[in-house]
């Protein structure tokens, strides 16, 4: 199928492609080259973008609400306020990726690489990330309810005043984490690492 002119297939090269607003619903791009494609307010719901190439590309408030991009690689692509509720990105690659405002709700990052990703404000409440990386990562202010983060690598992320209301943080690594504020209520935090976290609180009292 054609849309705006572009060949929409399985392993089409769309680097730069303008898509701005398409209506993608579905659609399968399934390793998929779009490097730098603009992809702003696009539909892509339910869309198979399977180890597909984003790297860099403007996907602000796209939806891509269960949307499959499983080892896609999203390297610093722009997501702000995009939807990416119930979404599959296993194993996906999100350094440096701009996820601020987004909606992951419910969304499966297992093992997912987020490395200094931006996820300030993000709704990530019963979203799966066993196993994710999110050293260094920003989720300053971020809902994160009922999350799921075993053996989630949060080594010096910042997660001030973030709620964790019933979140799963047993084997999380948070070494050096800024949890200021922090709502654990309901948490577990079995044998979550909190060397040198910072709480807040007072000098003498603010780390462990």
């Amino acid at each position: 199928m054609k849309v705006k002119s572009y060949l929409i297939e399985p392993r089409a090269n769309l680097e730069g492609a303008d898509l701005r607003r398409a209506n993608l619903e579905g659609v399968d791009l399934k390793g998929a080259n779009l490097a730098e494609a603009y992809l702003l307010g696009a539909n892509l719901v339910g869309a198979n973008l399977e180890e597909a190439n984003l790297e860099e590309a403007n996907l602000t408030g796209a939806n891509l609400a269960e949307a499959n991009l499983t080892g896609a690689n999203l390297k610093e692509a722009d997501l702000w306020g995009a939807n990416l509720a119930e979404a599959y990105l296993v194993g996906a690659n999100l350094v440096g990726a701009n996820l601020e405002e987004a909606n992951l709700e419910g969304a499966c990052l297992k093992g997912a690489n987020l490395g200094g990703a931006k996820l300030e404000g993000a709704y990530l409440v019963r979203t799966y990330l066993r196993g994710a990386n999110l050293v260094g990562a920003n989720l300053k202010g971020a809902d994160l309810e009922g999350v799921n983060l075993e053996w989630a690598n949060l080594w010096r992320a910042n997660l001030e005043g973030v709620n964790l209301k019933g979140a799963n943080l047993e084997e999380a690594y948070l070494e050096g984490a800024n949890l200021e504020g922090v709502n654990f209520e309901g948490a577990n935090p079995k044998g979550a690492y909190l060397w040198g976290a910072y709480f807040g609180g007072g000098e003498g009292n603010d780390r462990v």
